[in-house]
C-alpha cells in the first residue's frame, strides 16, 4: 500500500477533476484559462512574495528558537524552491520536505531541521483553523451546514490522541514524539510564538486576498463576506493529500460551495482553476532559485575539481 499510495492519490486527484469536469463541461476550466490577464498575474506575483516572506520569516523564528542558523535571505530563497516544487509534483508537500532535510544537513541537525519545518507548517494551519472557526461562527458558509460544532473537534482531538497513544508503544516513534514534544515546549515562549500566530495570520490573509483576485477573474461578483467562509474551508480543504500540483478537491468543493451559496457551480470551478494558475505564477520565482542553486553547485564542483588537480600539476612539474 505504501508503494501505490502516491499513485493512488494521482489516480483520485485526476478522477475528481474529471468528474467535476463532465458535470460543469469542459468551458469552464478554458474559462478559468482565459480569464488570466495582467492584473491578475502581477497581483499574484505581488501577493506571492508577501505570503512567501512572512512564511519565511515564521520559519526562521522557529528555526533559530531551536537552535538552528537561518538566514532570512536562505530562507526566502528555500522557500521559493520549494512552493514550485509543491505547485509540480503530487502530494503538494515534496518541497517542504526538501527544504526541511536540506536544511537539517546544513545545520548539522536532520531531525531538528525536520522538526523545524513541522512546527513551521503545522502553526500555519493552526492559525489557519483558528481564523476558519471564527469566520464560520460569525459567517456561516449558506447551504453547507458547516457551522462548527463542538462535537467535531472533540473528534479530532481524541483521534490525535488515539495516534499519539498508539506511537508511544513503539520505539523508534516515541522517540521521534520526545524530541517534538521537547522541541514543541521550547517554542512555548512570549518571544516567540505571537510573531508566528502574526505572522501566520497575515500569511493567510494573502491567500484570501489571492482568492479573491480568482474570483474576479472568474467573473464572480461576490461580496466579501460572501466569499470568507467558502475560502478559508477552501484553504482548510488543500491541505488533502490528493492533489496534482494543487489541483483536485479544491476545484470540486468550490463548485459545491458557489452552487450551493447561490453564486454558481461554474464560477466556484472556474474560481479554483484560476487560483491554481496564479498560485503556480506567485511560486515561479522558485524557477530562478533553482537555476541559480544549480549554477553554483556546478562552479563549486569545478573549483574543486580544479584544486585537486593542482598538486597533480606540482608533482609532475618538480619531477621533470
Amino acid at each position: 500500500m505504501k508503494k501505490f499510495w502516491p499513485w493512488l492519490r494521482l489516480v483520485l486527484a485526476v478522477a475528481i477533476l474529471v468528474a467535476v469536469g463532465l458535470r460543469l463541461g469542459t468551458g469552464a476550466f478554458v474559462d478559468g484559462l482565459r480569464a488570466i490577464d495582467a492584473f491578475s498575474v502581477a497581483a499574484a506575483l505581488a501577493i506571492g512574495f508577501a505570503t512567501t516572506l512572512l512564511s519565511a520569516g515564521r520559519w526562521v523564528l522557529i528555526a533559530r528558537r531551536l537552535g538552528l542558523s537561518l538566514s532570512m535571505r536562505t530562507a526566502v530563497s528555500d522557500y521559493y524552491r520549494a512552493l514550485l516544487v509543491n505547485a509540480v509534483l503530487p502530494a503538494g508537500v515534496l518541497g517542504d520536505v526538501h527544504r526541511a532535510v536540506n536544511h537539517g544537513r546544513e545545520s548539522g541537525d536532520v531531525g531538528r531541521g525536520v522538526r523545524a519545518v513541522f512546527f513551521e507548517r503545522f502553526a500555519g494551519q493552526m492559525v489557519l483553523i483558528g481564523i476558519g472557526l471564527a469566520v464560520l461562527l460569525t459567517h456561516p458558509a449558506p447551504g453547507l451546514g458547516l457551522a462548527p460544532d463542538g462535537t467535531t473537534a472533540a473528534l479530532v482531538l481524541a483521534g490525535l490522541a488515539a495516534l499519539v497513544v498508539v506511537g508511544w508503544r513503539i520505539r523508534p516513534v516515541r522517540k521521534v514524539l520526545v524530541n517534538t514534544l521537547a522541541d514543541g515546549i521550547r517554542l512555548l515562549s512570549f518571544k516567540t510564538w505571537p510573531a508566528v500566530i502574526g505572522l501566520s495570520a497575515a500569511t493567510v490573509a494573502g491567500y484570501v486576498a489571492m482568492f479573491v483576485v480568482a474570483a474576479r477573474a472568474a467573473g464572480s461578483d461576490a461580496t466579501i463576506t460572501q466569499l470568507a467562509p467558502v475560502v478559508v474551508l477552501a484553504l482548510l480543504i488543500m491541505a488533502i493529500p490528493v492533489n496534482i500540483g494543487g489541483f483536485g478537491p479544491r476545484e470540486a468543493f468550490l463548485a459545491v460551495a458557489f452552487g450551493a451559496a447561490g453564486l454558481g457551480a461554474q464560477h466556484g470551478f472556474t474560481t479554483g482553476i484560476v487560483y491554481g494558475v496564479l498560485a503556480l505564477i506567485a511560486a515561479l520565482p522558485g524557477a530562478v532559485v533553482l537555476f541559480l542553486s544549480r549554477r553554483t553547485k556546478v562552479e563549486k564542483a569545478e573549483v574543486v575539481a580544479e584544486r585537486l588537480g593542482q598538486p597533480r600539476e606540482q608533482e609532475l612539474a618538480l619531477a621533470r
